[in-house]
């Protein structure tokens, strides 16, 4: 991946740290900051590598890890645990066969929760990469997740969001 394309749409500040990161974590086909990005980003912004590295072990949205093409989070607040998360994080680790922090064998889907989603008048919740899902039941899974996996099969340009 080329990173100076996204690196120079910024100033080389470090108030722009996150911002870069998210991006290029968004570019990367495996949903990842990887270290060849940590080390473009910290020479860029003039910083030590802990330092990059530091804010995306901070930052829950991002990873050093390779994940899957979707995210999945799940909402782990009180309210959304009171109305059913811990059921539906157990139906998705059934469905897609994974413990929680895992990615399928076909590297579409990877399992997370999220401390928040700040979507607590329509509990539970759940997010799909930058999609939110509210008010989510146990039956509705299977349909979302076809949902998503029949989006992911179309050729780009057919893909409706």
């Amino acid at each position: 991946m080329e990173y100076s394309t996204i690196l120079h749409k910024y100033p080389p500040l470090r108030d722009n740290l996150l911002m870069i990161l998210h991006e290029l974590q968004s570019a990367e086909p495996r949903n990842y900051v990887s270290p060849g990005a940590v080390e473009a980003v910290a020479a860029y912004l003039n910083t030590t590598l802990a330092a990059v590295y530091g804010v995306v072990g901070y930052y829950s949205m991002l990873s050093s890890e390779p994940r899957g093409r979707h995210i999945i989070r799940v909402c782990n607040s009180p309210v959304c645990r009171m109305y059913g998360s811990f059921d539906l994080l157990e139906e998705l680790q059934r469905q897609l066969g994974v413990s929680l922090g895992g990615t399928t064998t076909d590297a579409e889907f990877t399992l997370e929760t999220s401390e928040c989603l700040g979507n607590c008048h329509h509990a539970p919740s759940l997010m799909i990469d930058a999609v939110l899902y509210s008010a989510v039941r146990r039956e509705t899974l299977e349909g979302i997740l076809a949902r998503i996996r029949d989006r992911s099969t179309q050729p780009e340009e057919a893909q409706d969001v």
